[in-house]
């Protein structure tokens, strides 16, 4: 077995649950910052108006080439 009493290995045990705990929080907050719609749609608001453009553009152009032709 091992050689360590076992209140250190209680300890032990303790401590990386609170590591684990820490860990999975942390990553949470990040996950819930990477998916915040509002806050990428405001961070990215150039890019995201410039593509819906392009596309209603697109859209539109294709549409009158149905009744043109």
């Amino acid at each position: 077995m091992s050689d360590l009493p076992s209140y250190e290995l209680e300890e032990k045990a303790a401590e990386e649950r609170r590591r684990l705990h820490s860990a999975v929080t942390q990553l949470r907050l990040k996950v819930r910052d990477r998916l915040d719609v509002q806050k990428n749609a405001r961070e990215h608001l150039g890019p995201i108006c410039g593509v819906a453009g392009l596309l209603a553009f697109v859209v539109g152009y294709s549409f009158t080439g149905i009744f043109v032709s």
